[in-house]
C-alpha cells in the first residue's frame, strides 16, 4: 500500500506531508514504551484485545461520519478476516507478548524487521523481483536481527520475547503480502482497517479470557491512559494519517516511516522509561535500520525502474 502514493501533491505541501510522516513515526515509536506502561496493569493478550476494541470503535465513528458503509460482500469480508487474523490478531498478540519481555527500545528494533520479511516473502510468494540493493538490504537487516537476538541465545529470559517479536513481524509481513495479492478495491483503506480491528477483537477476546482471565488486571487510570493512547492515537490515528501520507507523498517519502519508527522507538524508550541500549543492541539496531532503509529504497518504483534499465 505504501507504493501507491503519487509524485505530486494535490492538497498538502511537501513540507506538511513530511511533518505528517514524522508524526506517524513518532506516535508508533512511542507506542512501544506506552504498551510497557500498560502491561504494568494488565496481561498481554487482554491488552491486545482492549487495544483493538478501542481503536476499532474510534475508527468506526470516523468512517461512519464520512458516510462510508460497512462491507457486506462475503469475498471482501473473507479477505479482511485473513488480514485481521495475521496482522491485528496473531501479530498484535505476539507483539504485546514480546514487548512484555524485552525493553521497549529493543522491541521496536526487532519489530522493525517487518519490511524485511515483507520483501523476502513477496519474492518467494508473489515472485516480485528484488534488486541487488534490496538483496543487500535483506542481508544487512537480517544480520542485525541476529545480533539483536544474540544476547538471548544463551538461554536469557528475553529469548521468548525476541522470538515472539520476530514471529509477530512475520505474521504482519504475511498480511501485507496478502493485501497485495487479494482484491480490496471495493473497500476503502480506513473501512478495511475498521472491520479488521473488529474481527481481531472477536478473535482476541475469547483467547485472552480463556488463557489469562482478568484477575491480574488493574482497572485504573494507570491502565486507561496508556490504553487510550495505544488504541486511538497510536492505532486509529496513525491509520488515518497514513491514508493521507499514502495519497499525498512520494513512494520513497511514505515508505520512510519504516525506518523512522525504530529510531523514535529507541528515543522514547530512553525519554519515557530511561532505557539505554548496550553496544550489542546498538550495533544490531543500526544494522536493522540500515537494512530496512536499503530495502525500502530498492523497492520504490523509481529504484526498481533504474535497476531494470541497468540490468
Amino acid at each position: 500500500m505504501l507504493l501507491r502514493g503519487g509524485s505530486r501533491f494535490s492538497s498538502l505541501s511537501n513540507r506538511k506531508t513530511l511533518v505528517f510522516i514524522f508524526i506517524v513515526a513518532a506516535l508508533i515509536g512511542a507506542n512501544f514504551s506506552v504498551i510497557k506502561i500498560a502491561l504494568d496493569h494488565t496481561t498481554p493478550l487482554l491488552l491486545a484485545a482492549l487495544r483493538t476494541t478501542v481503536g476499532g470503535l474510534a475508527l468506526l465513528a470516523f468512517v461512519l461520519s464520512r458516510g462510508e458503509r460497512i462491507p457486506t460482500d462475503r469475498r471482501d469480508l473473507a479477505n479482511i478476516f485473513v488480514v485481521a487474523l495475521s496482522i491485528t490478531s496473531i501479530s498484535s498478540g505476539l507483539l504485546v507478548t514480546g514487548i512484555n519481555r524485552v525493553p521497549a527500545g529493543v522491541g521496536s528494533l526487532v519489530a522493525s524487521t517487518m519490511p524485511l520479511f515483507t520483501a523476502f516473502g513477496s519474492y518467494l510468494i508473489l515472485k516480485t523481483r528484488l534488486p541487488k540493493l534490496g538483496i543487500a538490504g535483506l542481508a544487512v537487516g537480517f544480520a542485525g536481527a541476529l545480533v539483536l537476538a544474540s544476547p538471548s541465545l544463551g538461554g536469557s529470559s528475553q529469548a521468548i520475547g525476541i522470538l515472539a517479536l520476530v514471529l509477530s513481524a512475520i505474521a504482519w509481513a504475511f498480511g501485507n503480502i496478502y493485501m497485495k495479492w487479494a482484491d480490496f478495491s471495493r473497500v476503502s483503506p480506513l473501512m478495511l482497517t475498521t472491520v479488521q480491528l473488529f474481527f481481531s477483537a472477536l478473535t482476541l477476546w475469547p483467547l485472552a479470557l480463556a488463557v489469562e482471565g482478568v484477575s491480574e488486571t488493574d482497572w485504573s487510570l494507570g491502565l486507561l491512559a496508556p490504553l487510550l493512547y495505544a488504541g486511538i492515537p497510536a492505532l486509529a490515528g496513525t491509520f488515518g494519517l497514513l491514508a493521507i501520507v499514502v495519497r499525498e507523498a512520494t513512494p520513497t517519502q511514505a515508505a520512510s516511516t519504516a525506518y523512522l519508527i525504530p529510531l523514535f522507538g529507541v528515543f522514547f524508550s530512553w525519554l519515557i522509561r530511561g532505557e539505554t541500549l548496550g553496544l550489542v543492541e546498538l550495533g544490531g539496531g543500526v544494522l536493522v535500520v540500515c537494512g530496512v532503509f536499503l530495502v525500502v529504497r530498492a523497492t520504490t518504483p523509481k529504484a526498481m525502474h533504474s535497476d531494470v534499465a541497468n540490468s
